[in-house]
Parts: C-alpha cells; structure tokens; sequence
C-alpha cells in the first residue's frame, strides 16, 4: 500500500509543482507560457529551411527572393524606371488619362457600418480620390512599428549589415507591390450594395479561373483567407499591442510581465468601441494624428542624422561590413540576410498580398496606375524610414561616433533583445529605439510613446480590415461572422500584450511569411496580366500625349 502510494505521489509530483508554478505567476505570464509554444512551432514550420551549400535558408525567404527578383528584371527593372511615372501619378499629371470624375468603370463604394472600410477612407469613399491621397493613406498605415521596432530587432540580431539586406529587399519588393496592387484592382469584386471587396482572395480564386486553373485557384485562395486571418491576429495585432504595452510599461516604470495584460485590455476595449461599435469619429481624428506623428519622427530621426553627419560615412561602412562579413556570432552572411529580409518583409508586407486588399477600393480606370504608386511604398518604408531608424541606432552604440561598441554588442540574446554594457539589462524593440533617440533628443522617448500608441492603434484598425475581408470570403457577409471574427481580434490584442516579445515575434513573422506562398505562386500564374494593364496605362498615356 505504501509503495503504491508513494508510486501515485511520484507521478503527481510534477503536476504539483507545475501547478503551484501557475498558480505564482500573474494572468500575463500564464498567457505567454501558453503561447510560447505555440509561437515555437509556428515559426519553425513556416521557416522549415533547404540546405544551399554549407547554408540553411528557409524555403519562404528563397521564394520571395526569387519572385521579386524576377519580377523586377521581368518588367524591366519598374523600381527604377518607372520611378517618375510613380511621381507623376500621384502628382497628378494623368488624371485627364483616367478620365477624372468622368472615368469609365468607377466604382461607387459604401461605408457599411461596423466593417471599417474607413480605415482606407481616403482610398475607397464616395467620389473621386487621387493618387496622392491613395499613397498618404497607404504609407500612413505602412509606417508603424515595424519601422521603429522592427528594425531594432533586426540590428540587435544581424548587426549593422542586416540594414543592408533591408534596404535590397525594400528595392526589389517594389516590383512584387506593383504586380500584387495591379491585379488587386483588376480582380476585385464589388457586392450588391456596391461595396468593394478585393485582395489575393480575389484575384487568386478569379484569376486562375481565367487561366484554366479553378481548382488550384480556389485552394490558394481559401489558404491565402486562412492566413491572413492568421496576420492579422500576429503582426497586424499581437506584435502592435506587445509594443505599445511594453514601451508605456518602461516609460511609467511598470512590470511588464504584471502590467501587460491590463494595457492590453485598455487598448482592447477602444479599438473594440472602433470595430464593434461602428463609431468612426475616432478613428477619423487617429487618421489625421497618425501622419503628423510619423512626420515628427522622420523629423527627429532627420535631427539625429544632421547632428552626427561627420559619422555617417562611418555608418554607412559597418552597414556594408556588416552585410558580406558579418561579425561573430551573428550566423554569417546568409543569418544576415534572412534577418532584413525577414524585417523587410514584416515591414513593407511586399510578396505578402496584404496591400492588394486595401489598394483593391481605389478608384480607376486603369488598374496599373494604382499599381505604378504602390510600388513607392516599399521605398518611402523601407529604404527611407527605416534606413534612418537604422542609423540612430548604429551612432547610439558608436563610442563618441567611433566604431566601437559602445552601449551594446550586437547580436544580443539572439531573441530580438541586446544586453546593455552599463546596466547588463537586456533591452529590444521600441524600448532599443527609444534609448537611442533620447540619447541625442532627452526625453524624446515621451513623444515617441505617444507615437507608438498611435501607430499601433491605425495598424490594428487596418488589419482589422484585411483579416475581416478574409474572414468574409472564408465565412460569408453576414453580421454574425462578423462578431465572430471581431471578438476573436480582440482578443489577440491581450494575447499580444501579455507575452514576450520573442514570442510575439515569432508568431507574427511567420504569420505574415506565410502569406507569401498562396500569394506569391498566384503571381507566377497571372503576371502576363500585370504586363497587359500596364501596356494599356502606357498606351493610354502615349495617346494622350499625342492629342495634346
């Protein structure tokens, strides 16, 4: 009898003590337990890597690579030389070619209430919008945290060089964002009360129709709708609530890991009162501040670079150093290389699709045109803001603008975070960025929580958008899917402020990593169509030339 108890007491004995292990940690760190593995697997599934060489890259990586690449050399570098059409469009130059408030096809576009399409306003309402407006909505979305945490991470894992890798990345992805927008407006589809419903969903499911490939097109098409769901949890979401909590938390001195969980439950109940609650006054005053805001930090980051302009030079030789000889310990040139593509990626969303979803609502004639200005997306995020979060970095852990190490040694913990030489404490993310900043502007780190609240908020609002498009074209239009998938989000929102940011980070890369495959295999398929509206667009503006 006692051997059996003792038997029974032995096995319960690690029930126990995982149980009494729960029962001292707060609510927050009983969600990040719980998510840690999940985000674990996540990721190592998505980035399952191909051996070339001595080297394992993963396989999402190679395809967006490759699809980019070919892209731009297909359509004869339109990064580069279709550059000043892009300028000229938004400019307005061509808005006699589409036929200004006269243009054929337009599409009239209603706001239903609750859904959000205001969070695209200037792209999709009543009336006719320009292309100007179209880019400044885009781009105000675009810029987030991934510009300013993002690149924090990638610099804290891969060094100075994985600017480099960013920067390739934001050059050639222009050229996939120019395919995607195009056959977003080409294949969107419009309901009975005229709202616009577009994206890769669309143009994959309709496209490959077209091309003889119904079956395949649907498939990739549900896929793509199940993923995109799954960002706008993860990147769109959960990557955007764990900054803005953690910033705040070490801005007022709070414990993140106590703390977390109630910020998120405050972000979760006002972007609840936007998306639920169908009131739009809120998210129409975020949609003027956000800009301002991401104008004051261009501007900080701009005061920063002037001041330490005699370094630059400097700078920008550890940016090359670092891509083709990485320092130790940092995974070599291709560790290099998949970490700015990885926060490239993250950032611009180019290959992922998710643009063609809002891009889809833009109002005309010629899809390429809408095509030519997205493709300047990839170029004001990447290569211009997030060149110049990069370079307040490197000259914050410059030893009086010298190449030593000075406040930190990058590579880190490997997990997104460095460890301080003065203090030994392990910082990452916004909280890395924010450091820097103040560094050279004191106390600038107050300003830039308030920014990153904001931007936070619009990125959440926006992929509310997106994931709830997918949730329709997986589930229906109807008002109870619609809940369904808005009590879901909102509940990523504290998932996402209760959790490390290693977890979050691998659960949001992932999740927008994945949206490469279904979408990037449709391109394949339907680039000859890109290159048909572009030819019409071009001819359009040819002939209007010669009338004049």
């Amino acid at each position: 009898m006692k051997k059996c108890l003792l038997s029974i007491f032995t096995l319960l004995l690690p029930i126990l003590t995982y149980a009494q292990e729960i029962e001292e940690l707060s609510f927050g760190q009983r969600i990040d337990r719980a998510f840690q593995p999940i985000a674990d697997w996540w990721e190592g599934f998505v980035l399952t890597s191909v051996s070339l060489g001595e080297y394992n890259v993963p396989f999402v990586v190679i395809l967006l690579v490759l699809g980019a690449t070919f892209f731009t050399v297909y359509f004869g570098f339109p990064n580069i030389r279709r550059f000043p059409l892009a300028i000229n469009t938004v400019r307005g130059k061509y808005d006699d070619v589409e036929g200004g408030h006269h243009a054929e096809n337009k599409v009239a576009v209603n706001i239903v209430d609750g859904d959000l399409p205001d969070t695209i306003r200037d792209e999709s309402k009543e009336g006719e919008v320009s292309h100007f407006q179209a880019l400044a909505t885009a781009v105000s979305g675009t810029v987030g945290l991934g510009n300013i945490a993002g690149v924090a991470v990638a610099i804290a894992i891969g060094g100075p060089g994985a600017t480099f890798w960013m920067i390739v990345c934001g050059l050639i992805g222009m050229s996939t964002k120019f395919v995607e927008c195009t056959l977003g407006v080409k294949y969107r589809d419009v309901g009975e009360d005229g709202t616009v419903y577009g994206g890769p969903m669309y143009y994959l499911s309709k496209g490959l129709q077209e091309r003889g490939f119904k079956g395949i097109g649907k498939f990739l098409a549900v896929l793509f709708a199940i993923l995109c769901v799954g960002a706008s949890f993860g990147g769109g979401n959960a990557f955007q609530s764990n900054q803005a909590a953690q910033q705040l938390s070490d801005l007022v001195g709070w414990n993140f890991q106590t703390a977390g969980f109630w910020i998120g439950l405050v972000i979760a109940i006002i972007v609840a009162v936007v998306i639920i609650g169908g009131i739009k006054r809120i998210a129409n005053v975020t949609e003027k501040i956000v800009p301002f805001m991401a104008g004051i930090y261009v501007l900080a980051a701009l005061i920063i670079i002037g001041a330490n302009y005699r370094f630059i030079d400097d700078a920008f030789s550890l940016i090359l150093e670092g891509a083709f000889t990485p320092m130790a310990g940092l995974g070599g040139i291709v560790g290099v290389l998949i970490v700015g593509f990885q926060r490239a990626a993250f950032s611009n969303e180019a290959g992922a699709g998710s643009a063609a979803i809002a891009h889809s609502a833009v109002k005309t004639k010629y899809p390429a045109s809408e095509g030519v200005v997205a493709l300047l997306e990839p170029f004001i995020d990447t290569v211009v803001i997030c060149t110049m979060t990069a370079l307040v970095i490197i000259f914050f852990n410059m030893d009086d603008a010298s190449t030593v190490q000075a406040a930190f040694t990058y590579g880190g913990d490997g997990a997104g975070n460095v460890i301080l030489n003065e203090t030994g404490r392990a910082v990452g993310g916004v909280e890395l960025t924010s450091r820097a900043f103040d560094a050279v502007i004191p106390h600038f780190s107050y300003v830039l929580t308030v920014a990153i609240i904001l931007f936070a908020f619009s990125t959440m609002i926006s992929w509310s958008y997106y994931g709830l498009q997918s949730w329709k074209f997986l589930f229906g239009r109807g008002k109870g899917a619609d809940l369904a998938y808005k009590v879901l989000f909102l509940l990523f929102v504290v998932i996402g402020a209760s959790t490390t940011l290693d977890a979050v980070i691998k659960f949001s890369d992932a999740m927008i990593l994945a949206l490469v495959f279904p979408n990037m295999i449709g391109l394949f398929f339907l680039f000859p169509k890109v290159k048909e509206e572009m030819s019409k667009y071009l001819g359009a503006i040819k002939a209007s030339k010669e009338e004049k």
